[in-house]
């Protein structure tokens, strides 16, 4: 299923999983242009639906002096001209109400972050901006669960609703994808997403900047189309090395083609 309400979201092949992709947080001024202009080059010639990602803050940090961002007006301009320039749908996080009335003046797709897929009053105030959501399923709950989260934002009429598995808690420091949710979800009839590199997160380092196993991205991805996963979800950056966060788990930007390539050879198997 692809979400068919999205402004922008071009869908040439409703077979087609789709792709929510970008630098996981807004750096500069140039480089989400230059990496959405990638991307969507590539997804039009393999005909992927494709939505651009960036925070416009990062509000979940593991230290007080991490990078949050560049300013959020600053920012929220930055990812709404990306998409008024490549006529491509745009998506951020927002943490709290105000944050989703703000967000929705800029982007298409508000999305909620796994550890706040339970707060109420996030999610109702989410779903009456009319803007499409995306809720990621917590780390801590089962996929049955996400039910709820689906039910509140149905509660305020807006029906253009998603989900995105991102993993789950195993331990302190690690995160295990259960390819189950993938169709445990879909029986709410919405659409699912796997969130690739997130999954393969390593929280609660001791240095205090969450590690990653970018070495599985492909795997992952594989495994959730093969799943049948209706989109992706992944970060990519130029050079993770030097991203201002997430690094330890983005993909090189010069290797997203030639794993979208595989990823649609098994989408088109099935």
């Amino acid at each position: 299923m692809i979400p068919t309400n999205i402004p922008n979201l071009t869908i040439k092949d409703p077979g087609m999983f789709f792709l929510i992709a970008g630098p996981c947080v807004v750096e500069n001024e140039t480089m989400p242009i230059e990496v959405a202009s990638r991307i969507k080059e590539i997804c039009e010639r393999l005909n992927i639906p494709y939505i651009f990602k960036s925070s416009y803050k990062k509000a979940n940090r593991s230290k007080g002096d991490s990078f949050t961002g560049i300013g959020n007006e600053k920012a929220m301009n930055i990812i709404a001209s990306v998409g008024k320039q490549l006529k491509i749908p745009t998506l951020t996080d927002v943490h709290s109400e105000d944050e989703a009335v703000f967000a929705a003046g800029f982007v298409d797709v508000l999305q909620i972050p796994a550890f706040l897929c339970r707060q109420t009053d996030l999610l109702i105030a989410a779903g009456k901006t009319k803007k499409a959501v995306n809720i990621k399923k917590g780390q801590f709950s089962s996929p049955e669960a996400m039910r709820y989260a689906v039910e509140k934002i149905l509660s305020t009429g807006n029906t253009n609703i998603m989900l995105t598995e991102r993993g789950t808690t195993f331990g302190y420091q690690d995160l295990i994808v259960d390819m189950r949710s993938i169709p445990s979800m879909q029986r709410f009839k919405v659409p699912v997403i796997l969130d690739v590199t997130h999954s393969l997160q390593q929280p609660n380092q001791p240095a205090g900047v969450t590690g990653g196993k970018p070495d599985f991205i492909e795997t992952i991805a594989r495994a959730g189309i093969a799943a049948g996963a209706d989109g992706l979800f992944l970060e990519t950056h130029p050079d993770p090395a030097t991203a201002k966060s997430d690094g330890a788990n983005m993909l090189k930007l010069d290797l997203l083609e030639d794993l979208l390539v595989k990823l649609v050879r098994i989408r088109k198997a099935l």
